[in-house]
C-alpha cells in the first residue's frame, strides 16, 4: 500500500472527484473545452496529494499540497460560472462547494503543518 491511499484528504479527494465526473461532467450542454478543464483540475486535486507524499522534503510535499488547492479553487469557480449560466442549480452548487471547501480545508492544515 501507497502512504497516499491511507490520508483522510486523498479518500476526500477521490470523493470529490467521483461527484463531479457522475454529476457536472454529464451535463450535456457544458462545452469541451470547460468540461475538459473542470476534468483535468478535479483530477489534479488527487494526482497532487498522491503525488506530494513520495517528496523527501517538505517543502517539496508542501508545493504539491499547495497545487492541490489551487486546483480546488479552480473547480469552484467553474461551478460558480455553470451555476451564473444555469447549468448548475443553487443546490447541486451547494453540495459541491462544500465537498470542495472540505478538501480545501484539508489541504490548508495540510499546508500549515509541513511550515513548522
Amino acid at each position: 500500500m501507497f502512504d497516499f491511499e491511507n490520508l483522510e484528504v486523498y479518500k476526500k479527494a477521490k470523493a470529490f472527484n467521483a461527484v463531479v465526473v457522475k454529476s457536472v461532467l454529464r451535463i450535456e450542454a457544458l462545452d469541451g473545452v470547460t468540461k475538459n478543464q473542470l476534468r483535468r483540475a478535479s483530477l489534479s486535486v488527487v494526482l497532487n496529494i498522491a503525488e506530494g507524499t513520495s517528496r523527501f522534503s517538505k517543502p517539496d510535499r508542501k508545493n504539491f499540497c499547495i497545487i492541490a488547492r489551487g486546483s480546488v479553487f479552480e473547480c469552484v469557480a467553474i461551478f460558480d460560472v455553470l451555476r451564473d449560466s444555469g447549468m448548475l442549480t443553487e443546490s447541486e452548487f451547494d453540495n459541491l462547494y462544500s465537498l470542495a471547501e472540505e478538501v480545501s480545508k484539508m489541504l490548508f492544515a495540510m499546508i500549515r503543518n509541513l511550515e513548522n
